[in-house]
C-alpha cells in the first residue's frame, strides 16, 4: 500500500491503485478537516448570507469572495474570464431598486435578529461593503446555486472545492421557498416607494396651485371701500409669518385681536399701541382663552403703523382696524425690524 507524505506518495512493493489515490484526495476535502484549516471560516454562518431575490436563493460576491479567501474583484475577474460557463440562471447582476431592498433587509435583521453574533458578523460586513464611500459603484453580482458550483471550476482550488462543500450543505438545509421576512421587507419596501410617488405628486400639486395663485404685492393700493379686500389681504400677510408678528399702531381694538389670531402656530404676536383700558380688558379676556398676545405701552405719539412679519416690515397707510375704509395703501419697506423698533425706544 502507498505511503503518503507531505505532497507526494511513495510506492513500496505493493501497487497503489487508483482507488487508494482517489480516498486520499477525497480526505483532504473533508468538511471538518476543511474547517480546523480555514480558522477565519469557524464564526462565520453561511445560511446568514444565503438570500431570497427575485424568487431565488443566492449568494454575492462579496459573501463568497470572503468564503473563499479572494477578494471580490479577483473573483468577478475569473468569471468575466469564463463568462460563457455563467447564464442568465447561474449569476446576474442587481438592479438599483434590489440594492435598496437589500439594504432595507439587512437593516431590519440587525434590529430582529441581533441575539445571533455569526448572523451580525456577516450582515456587518455586507452593509460596510455596500455603503462604503469611494467603494464599488455598480451592484453586486448574485450566484445561484448552479453559479455557485460553477465557481469551483473557475478557481480552480481546494479551498473553492472546500468551501462549495460547506454551501451547498448551507443550501440544502434552507427550504427553497421565500420566506416571510422577506415577503414582510418587500412589502414595507413597496409601501416605501409608494409614499414617496404619492408625496412628489402632492409636492407637484402644490407647486402649481402656488403657480396660478394671486401673488401678493410688495405695494398694494385699496380704494375708498374696498374693506374686504384689504382685511383678506393683511390676514394673508398674517398667515404668512413663521415666527413673530409686530403691529405699531396708536388706535386698535378687538378687531386686531381677530386678525392676529388667523396666525400660525408657535407665532408670537407682540401690538405697540397707546394706553387704553377697554383695549386691555379685551386684551386680558382674549388671553384666557387663546395664544397670549403681547402688549407695550408706546411712550410717545406715532404718525405712521408699521406690521412686522418675521423679518419684513411693511408701512401700512391706515390703522389695522380701519384698512379699506379709506384711500390707503401698504408698501413694504427696505429698513430692517430692529431699525424701526429701535426707534420706539
Amino acid at each position: 500500500m502507498a505511503k503518503k507524505t507531505k505532497n507526494t506518495y511513495v510506492q513500496n512493493s505493493e501497487p497503489v491503485t487508483n482507488s487508494d489515490r482517489v480516498q486520499g484526495l477525497v480526505a483532504k476535502c473533508d468538511n471538518l478537516q476543511f474547517e480546523v484549516q480555514n480558522q477565519h471560516l469557524k464564526n462565520v454562518d453561511i445560511k446568514s448570507m444565503i438570500r431570497n431575490i427575485r424568487g431565488q436563493q443566492v449568494m454575492l460576491d462579496y459573501d463568497l469572495a470572503k468564503l473563499y479567501g479572494v477578494t471580490t474583484g479577483r473573483l468577478n475577474e475569473q468569471v468575466k474570464r469564463n463568462i460563457e460557463r455563467f447564464p442568465d440562471d447561474f449569476m446576474f447582476q442587481l438592479t438599483k431598486g434590489e440594492l435598496e431592498l437589500l439594504k432595507s433587509q439587512i437593516v431590519i435583521s440587525k434590529s430582529a435578529e441581533n441575539q445571533h453574533d455569526n448572523v451580525l458578523i456577516s450582515q456587518f460586513a455586507t452593509s460596510k461593503l455596500i455603503e462604503r464611500r469611494g467603494g464599488r459603484q455598480k451592484p453586486p453580482y448574485a450566484f445561484t446555486r448552479n453559479g455557485i458550483g460553477m465557481l469551483s471550476s473557475v478557481l480552480r482550488s481546494e479551498t473553492a472545492v472546500g468551501v462549495n462543500i460547506l454551501i451547498m450543505r448551507a443550501f440544502t438545509a434552507i427550504p427553497q421557498i421565500v420566506n416571510q421576512h422577506t415577503q414582510m421587507v418587500q412589502r414595507i419596501f413597496n409601501i416605501e416607494q409608494h409614499q414617496m410617488e404619492t408625496d412628489e405628486r402632492i409636492e407637484l400639486i402644490l407647486d402649481k396651485i402656488e403657480e396660478i395663485a394671486p401673488k401678493q404685492l410688495p405695494e398694494q393700493i385699496f380704494r375708498t371701500g374696498c374693506v374686504w379686500d384689504a382685511w383678506s389681504y393683511v390676514s394673508d400677510l398674517v398667515r404668512s409669518a413663521r415666527e413673530r408678528i409686530v403691529l405699531i399702531d396708536n388706535f386698535v381694538d378687538d378687531r386686531v385681536l381677530s386678525l392676529l389670531d388667523k396666525r400660525a402656530d408657535g407665532v408670537t404676536a407682540t401690538i405697540h399701541s397707546r394706553y387704553s383700558e377697554p383695549f386691555l380688558t379685551d386684551l386680558k379676556k382674549h388671553n384666557e382663552q387663546y395664544p397670549a398676545i403681547d402688549f407695550i405701552q408706546l411712550t410717545h405719539k406715532n404718525h405712521d403703523r408699521f406690521l412686522i412679519i418675521d423679518d419684513k416690515v411693511y408701512l401700512m397707510g391706515a390703522s389695522l382696524k380701519d384698512m379699506g375704509a379709506g384711500l390707503c395703501a401698504v408698501t413694504e419697506m427696505q429698513a430692517s425690524p430692529d431699525a424701526i423698533l429701535s426707534l420706539l425706544k
